[in-house]
């Protein structure tokens, strides 16, 4: 039996909402790519993580239909439990480090997956807005306080695998911070919280609170 962790990750500030991640500790024991495929769909969740070296860090990605190169809330988080300074992804290195509640990571935006960022009038439009047809990945976004770098968001992945909306989406957080040259400050979903900060050589900081979830914290799986 392999163990999987099961976090929450870009929490709010009152430590609810953020976005499920499943972490398979010991990747070693479903090698096959179309295993870990299988076990992604049955989890359900947007993302799930199988770490093939704990000690090195090095990651695979997978959504329930498809794997990733990277992904912004499942390094976060996958940063978080295992409390690693860096992160091994087949789209590069990523550093990462805790500062107080919250649990950073730095990337580069080109290695975040294509995004339409979609910018509406108001936070209200946002809410307002109902999940599109399946077939492009929209990151919807609006000013709630430009002047303070404070945004409105919701993201809808388009892919028609059972994740109509994503709670919390750092690659995307990632993307819009590269467009905007800015520090954000994203209020996501239901209330999930995504804090990012452009750094030197193309660099972005993406940040946010983890915590254990209770749906599914220590709990075990078949390797088979």
């Amino acid at each position: 039996m392999a163990a999987l962790d099961v976090v929450r990750v870009f929490c709010g500030p009152d430590g609810r909402h953020g976005n499920e991640l499943g972490v398979v500790r010991d990747g070693a024991r479903m090698r096959a790519r179309e295993d870990r495929q299988a076990l992604a769909g049955k989890l359900g969740f947007s993302e799930t993580v199988f770490v093939d070296d704990p000690e090195r860090g090095v990651i695979d990605i997978y959504t329930p239909t498809l794997r990733l190169p990277f992904a912004g809330h499942p390094c976060v988080g996958t940063a978080w439990l295992l409390d690693l300074p860096e992160l091994v992804t087949p789209a590069g290195v990523v550093e990462a480090r805790q500062d107080g509640e919250f649990s950073w990571i730095t990337a580069r935006a080109e290695w975040a997956p294509p995004r339409t960022l979609r910018q509406h009038g108001s936070a209200a439009e946002v809410d307002a807005l109902d999940v599109p047809p399946p077939g492009e990945w929209i990151y919807a976004w609006a000013w709630e306080e430009e002047a303070a770098g404070r945004v409105r968001a919701r993201a809808f992945p388009g892919r028609d695998d059972g994740i109509d909306e994503d709670e919390a989406t750092g690659a995307a957080a990632l993307l819009l911070t590269h467009e905007l040259s800015r520090a954000l400050n994203i209020t996501q979903g239901r209330g999930s919280q995504i804090l990012t900060a452009p750094g030197p050589g193309g660099l972005i900081e993406v940040g946010g609170r983890v915590k254990f979830s209770p749906s599914g914290e220590q709990s075990s799986l078949s390797g088979d």
